[in-house]
């Protein structure tokens, strides 16, 4: 496995840095709020005509900032996410490919991979995630999974890391098929990232929407739509290559390798 000892120096520009602020930024109503009353009261200090048009334009994006969070948005916007993901044909794949999602997330995916493990859907199981990949494969070795066919790296941080390095690890060694498993959310953001490393999916939803309370579902329905347009304007669904530092490092590539859990 890629251990944090072993993890590659990859740094985002500042427009993916920037881009991934915003999108937590505005899961902060409060801090959202205080902005806007703070560019509310700067208005009163311009001239009259400009200050009028950005008290204007401050409403109009206070108004549409509530509506967005309004139950009525998030459920419309929340199942629009999930009907998007192809129902599971009971193909069988390469691989199957876990996301790490925190520790609420990791049972379910690990039930699931099982599952499938069980159903001899994949000779392989892969995990991806700075903190959840090793927890995931230890589980799945105590459930009775065999060492040798649990696979993962622990260094990415976000979905486009998940991606990158699995691409890294997997494709190299002929693995293009997959089973992708994450929460039903998640999912769509996550295939059209995996796709643009050239991996053919299949998606397994771990978990939805209805297992999460108010607040969750509204803070995980906003951050979703949030990066799933972040990520396309940054281009992270186009094809994708894999970054010179990881595929020019073939001492990396062996390490990745070793089921070290």
């Amino acid at each position: 496995m890629l251990t944090l000892l072993t993890c590659p120096e990859v740094t985002d520009s500042w427009v993916s840095s920037f881009a991934g602020w915003v999108s937590r930024w505005i899961m902060q109503p409060a801090q959202v709020m205080l902005v806007f009353g703070g560019l509310l009261l700067v208005s009163k200090l311009l001239p009259k005509r400009r200050g009028r048009s950005l008290r204007l334009a401050m409403l109009c994006l206070t108004l549409s900032y509530l509506f967005a969070l309004s139950p009525m948005v998030v459920n419309v916007a929340g199942k629009v996410l999930e009907s998007q993901i192809p129902g599971d044909s009971g193909a069988t794949a390469d691989a199957i490919v876990i996301l790490g999602r925190g520790k609420g997330f990791t049972p379910s995916r690990v039930a699931v991979a099982n599952e499938l493990w069980q159903a001899q859907r994949a000779p392989l199981i892969f995990a991806s995630g700075i903190e959840d990949a090793p927890k995931i494969l230890q589980r799945l070795q105590e459930q009775g999974i065999p060492r040798q066919a649990l696979q993962g790296e622990a260094c990415s941080r976000t979905t486009y890391e998940n991606a990158k390095f699995t691409a890294a690890i997997l494709l190299s060694q002929g693995v293009h098929q997959i089973l992708l498993i994450t929460d039903s959310p998640h999912m769509m953001r996550s295939m059209l990232t995996f796709r643009g490393f050239g991996f053919s999916i299949t998606p397994v939803a771990s978990s939805g929407l209805s297992e999460l309370d108010r607040r969750k579902k509204t803070s995980t329905v906003l951050r979703e739509w949030a990066r799933l347009v972040g990520y396309g304007l940054l281009g992270r669904y186009a094809p994708q290559e894999i970054p010179s530092e990881l595929a020019s490092r073939p001492t990396l590539q062996s390490e990745l390798w070793q089921p070290s859990i």
